[in-house]
This record gives structure tokens, sequence and C-alpha cells, in this order.
């Protein structure tokens, strides 16, 4: 059994757990265990040292890179937003181990962006929200924050009042008031440049921009290309495509945006395009295009 770290995970020395059969080796990218600590929800399926249980927390005003180790310039496999969850299994030296709540990818954040998380009122639906001084509309812009962030606030006239200051209500929606189409969320970030594990307009990578599509219109979506290509139903080959239809190539994806354009992260320009779909590699190579359909 685990002991608290620093006040970041928490135990109880009076839940018995036994592990029935051989341990099995789980995908340390969505199932949190590492040699010396793992989840508690995972006892039982695999051995560890200690369990630990988690603490949940949230992004602060800021996006942080989740990280695949506890070091400035590591690995970034995602970005966790404002106000999304973050489950804190260990903390040490200033780094959070844990999970995002939205889609359980496991990795390092750095703890000083987390914080007390609140229940979400709204989410900010267009690709730069600005946070202003007060509700006035012509109120100093103090700071923006990204597609997705969610935050928890009270409507004042035609503004949200946050903690962090005010935003247009014409850039949120409240939690649950999903949209509609995916494809039109993906177009507000054109021109977003390439950034492995991004999820922002200053940068995304193919599968961020998918899952965040996804994710606006109420439809959960996991992380990574692997685990995106289970979404929906298998197309044939000779299918015709609409709007909403997801093509994958290797690890790449993209989405459709008519039955002949697709948006996605362009492997020539290096930033979010609307072009025929292409295989995120270099041209001349060839590789199976699998089509995927949503129920929208």
């Amino acid at each position: 059994m685990a002991r608290p770290r620093n006040g970041a995970s928490s135990s109880s020395t009076e839940r018995r757990i036994s592990l029935d059969g051989p341990s099995i080796r789980l995908d340390p990218r969505l199932h949190a265990w590492r040699s010396d600590i793992a989840d508690i929800a995972l006892a039982g399926r695999l051995f560890a040292p200690h369990y630990a249980s988690p603490l949940l927390r949230a992004c602060g005003l800021i996006p942080t890179s989740v990280l695949v180790e506890p070091a400035d310039g590591a690995e970034a496999v995602s970005e966790l937003l404002p106000g999304e969850g973050f489950a804190v299994l260990d903390l040490t030296a200033g780094w959070a181990w844990g999970y995002c709540l939205a889609d359980h990818r496991v990795g390092y954040v750095e703890a000083i962006e987390l914080v007390e998380p609140l229940e979400p009122t709204h989410v900010v639906v267009e690709a730069l929200a600005p946070i202003q001084s007060g509700p006035d509309p012509l109120a100093a812009t103090l700071s923006h924050l990204p597609m997705g962030s969610r935050l928890h606030g009270r409507v004042r006239g035609a503004s949200l009042e946050f903690e962090g200051g005010f935003v247009p209500l014409s850039y949120l929606r409240a939690v649950g008031e999903n949209e509609e189409d995916p494809a039109a969320v993906a177009q507000r970030l054109l021109g977003a440049p390439y950034r492995p594990g991004g999820r922002t307009c200053h940068g995304v990578d193919c599968s961020g921009l998918v899952q965040l599509a996804l994710q606006l219109c109420g439809i959960d979506a996991p992380r990574d290309v692997r685990e995106q290509r289970g979404l929906g139903e298998a197309l044939s080959d000779d299918s015709p495509l609409k709007r909403g239809d997801l093509l994958f190539c290797e690890d790449h994806v993209g989405m459709m945006t008519d039955d002949r354009m697709a948006i996605q992260m362009s492997w020539e320009a290096r930033k979010v395009a609307v072009e025929p779909f292409t295989c995120a590699q270099a041209p001349g190579s060839e590789a199976g295009i699998e089509r995927r359909r949503l129920a929208l």
C-alpha cells in the first residue's frame, strides 16, 4: 500500500488487495503504473510495490504540456487545457504524475500549474477567447483562453465572470450545449502550426485536432491515433465519403470537410489545412487508408 507523497496521493492501510493470477502488462500510456507505484484502480490486475488513490486537480489558466518524463524538454504526449482535470498519483520534485481525466492519457505535468478543481459551467468554443478586466465589451484584454478551456463562473450581462476575469459569452457555450459539426469546430484551428502533443491554436498535432473537435461536440475521443481508429464504424474503400468522416493512414488522422477534402495537419505546410487527405509521411510512399464514420 502506498503512503501519501507530499499530499499528492492517498491510500488506506485497511484495504486488502489480492492479485488473482499473474500480473499482466498494461499499456502505460493509458494505465497509470510505474515500477514503484500504480493507480489503485489497477490493484488486482497487476502487481506494484505501492498503490495510490488519485488526488483530483485541474489545469490553471495556462495550458500545460503532459510529458513522458519529469523534465523540461521531455517529449510532450498531450496538453492540459485550462479547467481540465488531472488525477495526481505522485508528486515529486515539483512534478505531478498521473493521468488526464478526459482521456486517461498518462504523463507528468508541472505541479505548479495545477489548482483545486471547480465544476465547469462553460467551455470556450472559439480558437481563442479574451479574458477582459470587466464586463464592458471595451474593457481591457488581460489574456486569452484556448478552445476547449473549461470555466466555472456566473453570467453578468453579456459576459461570464470567473476567477480570472470576464469572458464574452459569444466565445462560450454552456457545458452540455454541444456543437453539432466537428468539422466546423476543427476549421476554427485552420493555420495552427504543428506541435507534437499540442491541442491549441498555438500548436496542435493531428490527433489533438480531431480529439478537440469531437469533444466539443460531446463525443468522447481518445488522445492518440491508434485508439482513435476504434471510433465509429469502418467504411469500405469504395464508400462515398461525407463531412465528418475520419481517415487514417499509419500514425495520421484527418477529418473530411466534404466528399473530397479533409482538414488535417498538412505534411507539406506543417499547419492545419483543408486539402486532399494525405499520409503523414514523405510524398511517394505508399500506405493504406482506413475510413471511419461516426454517428453524429
